[in-house]
């Protein structure tokens, strides 16, 4: 009745000991837990391996590394970075205006090519 109206609680004495022997138990079996995770992580990589080695197929990190070590390759003589290819129409060019107003003057009517001609 003590404890449910907020008293002292009466101490066990081999509660210390029962609270260690628990808290080992606990660390145990999560040692386990990884171990049993880990093997099960070895194994699925030895298939994927397997699989990787049959269809002649990389892994992720030596595709990236493979296409990293491609471009610093493309850009070593180089003191600038590589320069993007400007799409179409982005560019200071009078030809693509032109081209542009004359395929617009293609869809009007004959008097309005006339006059905007002129």
């Amino acid at each position: 009745m003590g404890k449910m109206l907020g008293g002292e609680e009466e101490k066990d004495p081999d509660a210390a000991k029962k609270e260690e022997e628990r808290q080992e138990a606990l660390r145990q079996q999560e040692e386990e837990r990884k171990a049993k995770h880990a093997r099960m992580e070895a194994e699925r990589e030895k298939v994927r391996q397997t699989i990787r080695d049959k269809y002649g197929l990389k892994k992720k990190e030596e595709k990236e590394a493979e296409e990293k070590a491609a471009m610093e390759q493309a850009c070593e003589g180089s003191l600038t970075r590589p320069k993007k290819a400007i799409p179409r129409g982005c560019g200071d060019d009078e030809e693509d205006e032109e081209s542009i107003l004359d395929t617009v003057l293609k869809y009007l009517p004959g008097p309005l090519q006339d006059m905007l001609k002129k």
